[in-house]
């Protein structure tokens, strides 16, 4: 079996120029230009009239594992493309998702001769044996769907998300701002990096979310 650790990488940014934002805004006013675009989102967006970020959108490639995605599926204002397990066959080797608290190596892992702390070896065992079983179960004669029942959370898949600016507002709100209750910590370990760079991109629509604790 393969570890690794989660990533994630913006595929595209729409409306990264503000312009077309500002536009579609002033037409709700009648208003011209003053030639500061970011300057009139800012202050559209402290009056909370956010329906003129939605003409601008993201989209990003995560790489995380099961439970990540079950929760970023949450929001509905979004288009997913996500890594099938009905359709993918892992006989040649199940991908698993190293979570923030295991500290653990990235790569292929050998059941023999490692030993860590107890839960992380406990973690690592039943990981080996749910890819054990699973191929097992295809050389049976399972689907990858039917086989796919045996497989944890930690399963690495990857998945394509794009959101309007909007929607990635109330996202970094909530999974990693906390601003609903604590994120989980695979969401914080993404979410915030992920922030971090938005803000530097589309300063003018993400540059108030302040990220407080990392």
């Amino acid at each position: 079996m393969i570890l690794i650790k989660p990533s994630y990488k913006i595929e595209a940014i729409n409306g990264a120029d503000l312009l077309l934002m500002e536009a579609a805004g002033r037409t709700c006013y009648k208003s011209e230009s003053k030639g500061d675009p970011a300057g009139f989102l800012k202050s559209k967006i402290r009056s909370k009239h956010l329906t003129i970020i939605e003409h601008g959108s993201m989209t990003v490639r995560f790489i995380a594992d099961r439970g990540f995605t079950h929760e970023l599926v949450r929001h509905r204002m979004a288009v997913y493309s996500q890594e099938s397990t009905r359709y993918c066959n892992y006989s040649g080797g199940v991908a698993f998702i190293i979570p923030p608290w295991v500290n653990v190596p990235e790569g292929e892992y050998n059941v023999a001769g490692r030993a860590y702390d107890d839960a992380t070896d406990s973690w690592l065992n039943i990981l080996w044996l749910a890819e054990q079983v699973y191929s097992g179960l295809l050389k049976a004669g399972w689907t990858p769907q039917q086989a796919r029942a045996v497989l944890p959370n930690s399963l690495k898949t990857e998945i394509v998300m794009t959101a309007n600016f909007r929607e990635w507002r109330l996202i970094f709100e909530q999974r990693a701002l906390g601003l609903t209750g604590k994120p989980h910590p695979q969401m914080l370990e993404l979410m915030i990096p992920l922030l971090e760079e938005v803000k530097t991109k589309v300063p003018a629509i993400f540059d108030d979310l302040e990220i407080i604790n990392k």
